[in-house]
């Protein structure tokens, strides 16, 4: 048996800022990664961060990544294991960990669930052929092990991952045939959009796809329009030949371990699906356990590192280490309310509204 004072969960971009913040504060920290590499879906991201100075805001994601993994190494409070899986969160607040020596138990007091979001596949025949990604594993494939994935991709969805990884993928000389988007208008940022346009590749929006071709791998796709209802309108079917159809239809929350634990959950579509209430300390409903990142709500990266170093703060501030962490987890939540204004935050904001409009009891 370890025992430690606050167990990190995920060693994503929320995980990271979190461990950093509740060791800053004192508090000795065991930061859980089931992966063999610490940085999450940041070591696959090229592009320019948005923002302001304090949320890294003109420097890439991997480049952020490495930065804060070099932070986490030079702080002697802060353990890592990697190789490691949470298999669940038990009584006397234990947490078991499976290990490539075998099952550790893990002692925490305050632990902070950080296990980030899974893509969301879309359903049509011939979904199951070789060359149908998830726009995450097109990342991996280009920006981790330098593998084009083919040379003509058909890019489903127009939310800021579908866009930027189109951006990506021309980068890599890879073709762009088009953008898919169900919704009659582009969802990510129009900087984005703009310069794929400029690029040449053209936003198909309110369009879906009605299935792919192909024997033993992809070979094309049949496209069709959608009316205002979603629907499919008849006789719009075109077809598109490409090698690669990318998914980028969203992602959804990764909450197993927070169900396991028993935290009061929610359906809030605006967040990604089920995720566990959570008040502005990112404490849950289970008093020793708090959570940051996409499992508590789909947003972006930046979003994700400033709610992990609010979640760290809290949960060292609960165990008596306060070094001004008042002023700091204001500081982090004027960040949020920043990142998430205007327009493009109107989905998130609404999505909290209506989580901890459901009350945080039972």
């Amino acid at each position: 048996m370890k025992s430690v004072e606050v167990a990190v969960v995920g060693a994503g971009p929320a995980g990271l800022s979190a461990a950093l913040a509740a060791a800053g504060q004192g508090a000795s920290v065991a930061l859980i990664e089931r992966d063999e590499r610490l940085g999450g879906q940041l070591v696959k991201q090229t592009h320019k961060f948005f923002g302001s100075e304090r949320q890294e805001a003109g420097v890439r994601g991997f480049v952020i990544a490495r930065g804060l993994a070099e932070a986490v190494a030079a702080e002697p409070a802060i353990e890592v294991r990697l190789s490691s899986t949470a298999l669940g969160y038990y009584t006397d607040k234990v947490v078991y960990l499976e290990e490539p020596d075998g099952l550790v138990k893990l002692r925490a007091e305050r632990t902070i669930i950080t296990t980030g979001a899974a893509e969301r596949m879309l359903a049509f025949p011939g979904n199951d052929l070789p060359g149908v990604y998830g726009a995450g594993a097109v990342q991996t494939l280009m920006n981790v092990h330098a593998v084009r994935p083919g040379s003509r991709v058909l890019m489903v969805g127009a939310g800021n991952i579908g866009l930027i990884v189109s951006y990506q993928l021309l980068q890599a000389r890879v073709e762009v045939a088009a953008v898919l988007e169900a919704a009659p208008h582009v969802g990510g940022y129009l900087v984005h959009a703009a310069k794929i346009r400029r690029a040449g590749v053209p936003i198909l929006v309110s369009h879906s796809v009605k299935e792919a071709l192909g024997e033993r791998e992809v070979r094309g796709v049949v496209v069709q329009r959608l009316d205002s209802a979603w629907k499919p309108v008849p006789e719009t079917e075109a077809t598109i030949v490409c090698d690669v159809i990318c998914l980028a239809t969203g992602l959804t929350p990764l909450t197993e371990l927070a169900w396991q634990v028993g935290c009061k959950m929610g359906y809030v579509p605006e967040l990604g699906g089920h995720v566990p209430w959570h008040d502005e300390d990112m404490r849950t409903t289970i008093e020793d356990i708090y959570v940051a990142g996409d499992c508590s709500g789909v947003e972006e990266a930046s979003a994700a590192m400033v709610g992990g170093r609010l979640a760290g703060l809290s949960a060292a501030a609960s165990l008596g280490h306060d070094r001004r962490v008042a002023e700091m987890k204001e500081v982090a939540r004027e960040e949020l309310a920043a990142l998430r204004a205007g327009p493009t935050g109107d989905k998130i904001r609404k999505g909290l509204a209506r989580l901890r409009g459901a009350g945080g009891s039972g």
